[in-house]
């Protein structure tokens, strides 16, 4: 028996290899679906209209305005009007009221001196968001917000927009004018 060459020995198992491959195939399909369910969740969140807004136009920065404000006043920004425009409207209001214009109103005078851009209308929701697409450049928010205890908060924020997201905050530290009325 000496001459004689050992039995080979058969694998353990012949399905091993489908074993194998089938528990790498889960494998790859969990971290796949782990994937998709965190992007999903992702997707959800606050502001996850944003990135979608300048797809049509690449040119353009998608603005998001969110509303800082305090637990009283939020009951009293729900749907805050906004209005974006590219040139100062007091700086405007102020260089028309210096000259006497004949035959010249107010909105013609402000149109020429926005240059072909027109001003963009938004509305908070319910969330204190408002998200809109404008030409990169300078651009002023006007929003005006009845705050708790008979207060006015009132913006007129300079904005630098550049890049293609932007997020401004509207808060109380921010807030051009703060009245009460008695």
């Amino acid at each position: 028996m000496q001459g004689r060459l050992p039995k080979t020995i058969p694998p353990k198992n012949r399905e091993s290899a489908i074993y194998h491959l089938a528990v790498l195939g889960l494998r790859v399909a969990l971290v796949l679906m782990l994937f998709a369910v965190g992007w999903s969740i992702y997707s959800k969140l606050p502001g996850g209209e944003f990135p979608n807004l300048n797809r049509a136009n690449p040119s353009q920065t998608a603005l998001l305005i969110t509303l800082r404000a305090s637990p009283e006043d939020v009951r009293a920004g729900n749907e805050l009007p906004l209005k974006l425009y590219p040139v100062d409207i007091a700086a405007v209001r102020r260089e028309y009221f210096m000259e006497h214009r004949v035959g010249v109103r107010f909105d013609d005078f402000l149109t020429e001196r926005m240059n072909g851009q027109s001003p963009v209308v938004a509305k908070l929701d319910e969330h204190g968001q408002a998200a809109v697409t404008v030409a990169p450049g300078t651009w002023w928010i006007y929003a005006t917000m009845r705050g708790a205890q008979q207060e006015e908060i009132e913006w007129r924020l300079r904005v630098n927009v550049a890049g293609q997201h932007q997020t401004v905050e509207l808060t109380r530290e921010n807030a051009y004018m703060l009245t009460k009325s008695f």
